[in-house]
């Protein structure tokens, strides 16, 4: 476990909820990745990610499908993707990131609570 923080600290990270529109091979990342566009509804709207999950997902599996993105942090350059969400995922007993999501469907934007 990390060191204990506030819940106005945990207020701070806005995670919130988004259906993948789009996903395609990202060959030119140093380590292997899919390059994503999820929305986030009509308050943030659809945001560009790069997410190293290619053990566990193929890109023409994921459009549709929900997950969760932390939406305030600042931009970051990918190679030539600028990353604008940071989407987010869990490792497996092997390192593979797997993705973080509901297990119903929720309306795009939605804030973790």
């Amino acid at each position: 476990m990390t060191e204990i923080i506030s819940y106005a600290d945990f207020e701070r990270v806005d995670i919130r909820v988004g259906t993948i529109v789009e996903a395609e091979p990202f060959p030119e990342a140093r380590k292997p990745a899919i390059k994503l566009k999820i929305d986030f509804g009509p308050g943030i709207g659809i945001k560009k990610s790069s997410a190293q999950i290619t053990v566990h997902y193929r890109p023409e599996e994921l459009v549709g499908r929900q997950v969760l993105g932390v939406v305030n942090f600042p931009p970051r350059q990918i190679g030539p993707v600028r990353s604008e969400v940071l989407t987010l995922g869990f490792e497996d007993e092997a390192g593979a990131i797997v993705l973080a999501s509901t297990d119903k469907p929720v309306p795009n934007g939605k804030k973790l609570m």
